[in-house]
């Protein structure tokens, strides 16, 4: 079985069953290995066996002058860079010595769009399963590789959408289907792509009305999928709704407004005890705790509860038994009451914060885009156990397999373990 398939773990939760986890490390501590990755992506490393993979992209420079002239040409550049061309790769390193075994180039770009200065253009995780490594790069395509030869299998490319600021949303797997969200600034969609040849199997267009402004129907979310004794749900944000499909036809099974303007969603929604815990991102961010049991009419009435202004924009949230946990981005800690959103602790904690959190042996990991990564107790109370420190920052979630952390820095993959 793949130790860490997928982005956030075997659950797409952020949950490892490691009980041996290091509570301290520095650039001279528990480090086991530490490997330059070429490039530059944001994707989380996936770990199979002796295999850790992360896409890449390695971009060849404008000069100053050309990339003002292209992004002046573009309609609200603030905030965007742009490359030459771009190399998009997948690496695969040894998760016994940290040498690299593979680095395949899967697509190449001459004329990238520009993306967001705190995005990239590998920034979706591929997910793995029985020798296959699944790569998605948005509106660059989707790729299969084999993972022991390298050998690209098959390649999707029909699917294009501008996103504005660059690819976010990973790819979710329910049986033989790929399902990936399309959210752009100029159609928004939800697609299947056949995992076995590459061939598109349903493709579903948003529904809920949305904000006039085509910047404001963006959305950069991954679904969560949902398998219960009623079946199996796709549970996608979008901008301004939260939906539920079929996986196996992609039909809409029911919708939930955020009641409020909610776009450039990104973190993966967290489920339990007959709830899905959905962020609406920006503008302001608005917590929802939504029945999925498809109960009630498609209204506000599948809200059971919302907070609002605390929610995390980028990482992802940690349910724990009935205490939901996570952190803004600009390092504001909270711990809730899943079930009715009370207040159990608020903290400030120092750092900006994209990566997802982790939670281990009754310990949730924090890891900060400066390099920082706080460790608590898991409770309803608020216990610092220890602050960590590396060379490079965090924009990608971590993995584990056995009793090793494995963390990618915008520079390097680590191997973080007790000695």
């Amino acid at each position: 079985a793949e130790e860490w398939p997928q982005f956030r773990g075997p659950r797409a939760n952020g949950h490892a069953d490691s009980t041996k986890l290091p509570l301290t490390w520095s650039e001279t501590e528990n480090v086991a290995w530490k490997t330059a990755i070429p490039g530059t992506g944001h994707s989380s490393p996936v770990i199979s066996g002796d295999q850790i993979w992360v896409t890449t992209a390695v971009e060849s420079k404008l000069s100053e002058e050309e990339e003002k002239t292209r992004l002046a040409a573009i309609k609200n550049s603030r905030g965007l860079e742009i490359a030459g061309s771009i190399s998009l790769r997948a690496i695969c390193v040894s998760r016994k010595s940290g040498k690299i075994l593979h680095d395949v180039e899967l697509v190449k770009v001459d004329e990238p769009e520009p993306i967001h200065s705190l995005n990239s253009y590998a920034s979706p995780t591929p997910i793995l399963e029985n020798g296959r490594l699944y790569c998605h790069f948005g509106t660059y395509g989707t790729t299969a590789v084999d993972t022991g030869s390298g050998k690209i299998l098959w390649t999707n490319a029909e699917h294009h959408v501008d996103y504005q600021n660059g690819p976010g949303s990973s790819p979710a797997l329910w049986q033989n289907n790929l399902v990936i969200n399309f959210d752009g600034i100029d159609t928004q969609y939800v697609a299947a792509i056949d995992k076995r040849d590459g061939k598109t199997v349903w493709q579903t267009k948003r529904s809920g009305k949305m904000n006039e402004r085509m910047e404001f129907q963006k959305a950069y979310c991954t679904s969560a999928i949902i398998e219960d004794d009623r079946g199996a749900q796709v549970i996608s944000p979008g901008a301004d709704w939260v939906y539920s499909y079929d996986p196996a036809s992609g039909k809409e099974l029911w919708k939930a407004s955020y009641g409020m303007l909610g776009f450039s969603t990104v973190p993966l929604p967290v489920f339990g005890n007959g709830l899905v815990f959905v962020s609406t991102s920006y503008m302001r961010p608005r917590l929802l705790a939504v029945r999925y049991d498809g109960s009630k009419a498609s209204d506000d009435s599948f809200v059971e509860w919302k907070l609002d202004g605390a929610a995390p924009q980028k990482p992802s949230m940690l349910l724990v038994g009935d205490e939901l946990c996570f952190i803004s981005d600009k390092g504001i800690g909270m711990c809730l009451d899943a079930r009715t959103g009370k207040e159990l602790w608020k903290e400030r904690i120092e750092g900006n914060y994209s990566a997802s959190p982790l939670f281990a042996n009754g310990r949730i990991y924090f890891f900060s885009q400066e390099g920082k990564s706080v460790v608590i107790q898991s409770g309803k109370e608020f216990k610092q156990l220890a602050e960590n420190s590396l060379d490079g920052g965090f924009m990608a979630s971590p993995a584990v397999a056995d009793n090793a952390l494995f963390l990618r820095t915008d520079t390097h993959l680590y191997r973080i373990e007790e000695k």
